[in-house]
């Protein structure tokens, strides 16, 4: 793949696009899991799900071949999720985990409706839900750089204030920080990230790579940055290594990619019970 990445505009724009997302996914997936919100991103990807149902309907029902960018609507109904999501958390206030599952039975049933009315699967959003080598465009991977940055200026600028509301919310709070601020940027930096995965992993996958790379760092890490930067090391062999893979054997890239990442977990897990037994 290699070799061709330099002939075909298209694996430029996987091999890239695969990239950026094994950087920015396990980045914020290491705030999403010791925040215990893991859930989370199912629940926005099944959104994203409605979103790109949506778009596909109107553009077979309206005939707007090539007006709607499905990654656009996906990436706005993502959006709007998470903001009701928040919102939700606001009303459910001793209950607030209530708020995931109710966004997602909500994202699941409006794709359903969506995709029954659409007359049922068709190849684009076959490709959508498992990832597509050859899917991704030109604008795609611009809008996947775009949002790459900011993301990262959001870690960035706001790492202080992220890291204490992950270990201790109430002392970020008397420490002046804005909470609700803080969660309603995070939470919406997490909607586009999935939006912005799902050409290549899929969305229905998308929500494992911001998790696996994660629950493997946990296991070797000795602090939170080096379980950020081997989240990060994890991603991005299992996105290179899955893209290629899939792109010789001619297997889905998001199905690929998630097998590696778990493969990866259960050697962290391996090598964590060797050192154990080494070490008594």
């Amino acid at each position: 793949m290699l070799k061709d990445i330099f002939q075909y505009e298209f694996l430029q724009n996987a091999f890239f696009s695969g990239i950026l997302i094994g950087l920015i996914a396990p980045i914020l997936g290491v705030f999403i899991v010791v925040r215990r919100l893991s859930l989370i991103a199912d629940a926005l990807s099944h959104v994203t799900l409605a979103g790109i149902a949506a778009s596909l309907l109107l553009e077979k029902k309206l005939g707007l071949t090539g007006g709607i960018n499905p990654l656009y609507m996906g990436m706005t109904f993502s959006v709007a999720g998470s903001l009701f999501i928040e919102k939700l958390r606001g009303v459910y206030k001793h209950y607030q985990e209530l708020a995931i599952p109710i966004i997602l039975s909500g994202g699941i049933g409006l794709g359903v409706i969506f995709i029954s009315l659409a007359e049922g699967f068709n190849t684009d959003l076959f490709n959508y839900l498992f990832g597509s080598v050859s899917a991704i465009s030109r604008n795609d991977l611009w809008t996947v750089v775009v949002i790459s940055i900011f993301v990262l200026l959001v870690v960035v600028l706001l790492y202080k204030e992220l890291f204490l509301l992950s270990f201790d919310e109430e002392h970020a709070a008397v420490s002046g920080i804005n909470a609700k601020w803080i969660h309603f940027i995070f939470i919406v930096t997490v909607a586009l990230v999935i939006a912005a995965s799902m050409r290549v992993v899929g969305i229905l996958l998308v929500s494992a790579l911001m998790t696996l790379p994660v629950a493997a760092s946990i296991r070797i890490a000795k602090g939170f940055k080096q379980t950020i930067i081997f989240s990060v090391i994890f991603g991005e062999f299992s996105v290179i290594i899955g893209l290629m893979l899939s792109y010789y054997l001619n297997l889905a890239p998001g199905g690929t990619i998630v097998m590696l990442a778990i493969l990866v977990l259960l050697a962290a897990i391996g090598l964590k019970k060797w050192w154990r037994g080494r070490a008594i």
